[in-house]
């Protein structure tokens, strides 16, 4: 196994699994170090540990900074993976800016080019352009590997079920356990054929799709376990030649709704809510190519947004918003709740810490921001009171049991955590050192690394994980650590 014990813009230490050889690379430029970084994350990503540096004493022996943690995070997972479905989708040529590059956006890209889609992509300006068909396919067999991308799943799943042609799908081990069964039972009532491998079980990849068009003028479609299946269905159906309804069952994930239809709105195509559980798609609409520029992601900024309370200081974002498309900016509204201070400018949001620096425990309803779940419970502990999160049911069923993956390693630092079905309540306390479980969720990874800044003795197993959305999280808490310690001491 290989132990990060040192991280910082011109060096980078690991320890070996005998504890007797070190590697070092020094004196790198930043573009040297990132590479030699992602090589050794990538190369070994299962073997890697990442010991979170404690500088909560140092800071506050710093006293007032002189001005705000000032970062910058990539684009959004959420609006890169729905800008390349509809640019593939749209007729002529499509300039994607500000594009993620992680597993789950590389993945899409990939699948998106193994349909025959001309591309270019251009990964250090961050541009991707696509040449869209108006909705046909250009090649009507193809076998397609989407990774861990519950994204490109959904989305591509829909869209070639409901296309001419016949299509293979598989998934990672982790995408294979995630539930696809209400989207592929919506299709298969719309007409799709849908044979599972042998080694498939009902519901879930592998399977082939031999897909007919639209077979009816409507469907219903369950929510309740990802908003996923409902954004993949409004996005494809315009392609219906007929006014097209589609019914929900279920609440879950509206905010990724919400972003869903103003995206479809953008790229030229309206989706009327006439009630509370329906939709329609109008005939005759298409969607047209844009020069389209991708938000920063606000799952990502969250992490850096849950630093002021935790390590009392003010932090801002480039370029979030509250009139973001994401949900997510919603975590910026429970972090005013505990205490802190909120002010968009023209930058981006910047949150100041309470006052006092003591943030308080809440209850929460995080149904429109649940990927920020696991960040609220990782800096719940050092609230000064018990901290309820309510309204998040389906995130056991994402890249990992999330619930359960929060008491499992919230119980093992001594935390106090009170585990129901579709909630939890953490309590105050001091976490002791410990190795946390990543289960390979890049989420936990993120999440957890932030009590290790103010309890010393966190390790995180597999970091590589964050490989998914944010392939150079530590490295960007690292470089922004360092603006807050003298001479970049990893302490």
């Amino acid at each position: 196994m290989f132990h990060v014990i040192y991280f910082s813009a011109d060096k980078l230490v690991c320890l070996a699994n005998t504890g007797a050889e070190m590697l070092s690379v020094s004196a790198l430029s930043s573009q040297v170090e990132r590479k030699v970084w992602l090589f050794i994350m990538n190369k070994f990503a299962d073997a890697l540990t990442y010991s979170v540096p404690f500088i909560y004493d140092s800071i506050q022996m710093k006293g007032v900074p002189a001005g705000p943690l000032e970062i910058n995070v990539p684009g959004s997972k959420s609006i890169t993976n729905r800008a390349l479905l509809l640019a593939t989708l749209a007729e002529g040529v499509s300039t994607l800016r500000g594009v993620l590059f992680s597993d789950d956006s590389r993945h899409f890209l990939k699948c998106v080019q193994d349909l025959g889609f001309e591309t270019e992509v251009d990964e250090p300006a961050r541009r991707v352009t696509v040449r869209g068909l108006s909705g046909i396919v250009p090649r009507p067999k193809a076998s397609l590997y989407v990774g861990s991308a519950g994204t490109a799943a959904r989305f591509l799943t829909a869209f070639l079920g409901l296309s001419e042609g016949v299509y293979h799908m598989d998934a990672s081990e982790q995408m294979r356990r995630r539930p696809m069964a209400p989207l592929l039972h919506s299709l298969k009532e719309l007409g799709c054929e849908i044979l599972y491998d042998t080694d498939a079980e009902e519901g879930h990849f592998p399977y082939i799709l031999r897909g007919h068009g639209f077979r009816k003028e409507q469907i219903s479609i369950n929510i309740d376990s990802s908003s996923q299946f409902l954004s993949a269905l409004l996005i494809v159906s315009c392609l219906c030649d007929k006014d097209f309804t589609t019914h929900i069952e279920g609440t879950h994930g509206m905010a990724y709704i919400e972003m869903t239809l103003k995206m479809m709105e953008q790229f030229g195509v309206c989706v009327k809510k006439f009630s509370d559980s329906a939709f329609l798609t109008q005939a005759g609409q298409h969607y047209r190519a844009l020069d389209y520029r991708i938000e920063p992601d606000v799952s990502a900024a969250c992490y850096f947004y849950a630093m002021s309370p935790l390590l009392n200081l003010p932090v801002r974002v480039e370029h979030v918003h509250f009139d973001s498309l994401q949900g997510d900016v919603a975590f910026i509204r429970l972090l005013e709740k505990m205490g802190c201070r909120a002010a968009d400018t023209s930058q981006g949001i910047l949150l100041e810490p309470p006052a006092d620096g003591i943030f308080h425990g809440i209850t929460a309803d995080m149904s429109a921001c649940s990927d920020q779940a696991i960040t609220l419970a990782a800096i719940a502990p050092f609230a000064d009171g018990p901290t309820t999160i309510t309204g998040i049911g389906h995130i056991r069923f994402q890249e990992s049991d999330r619930i359960a993956a929060i008491t499992t390693e919230l119980s093992k630092m001594g935390i106090r955590c009170e585990e129901r079905k579709e909630s939890i309540t953490i309590h105050p306390g001091r976490p002791a050192p410990s190795m946390v479980e990543t289960y390979d969720d890049h989420r936990m990874a993120m999440g957890f690394s932030l009590i290790g800044l103010r309890s010393p003795g966190i390790v995180i197993d597999n970091p590589g994980c964050c490989r998914k959305t944010f392939e150079d999280y530590f490295e960007v808490l690292e470089e922004c650590l360092l603006m807050q310690t003298d001479g970049g001491t990893h302490i």
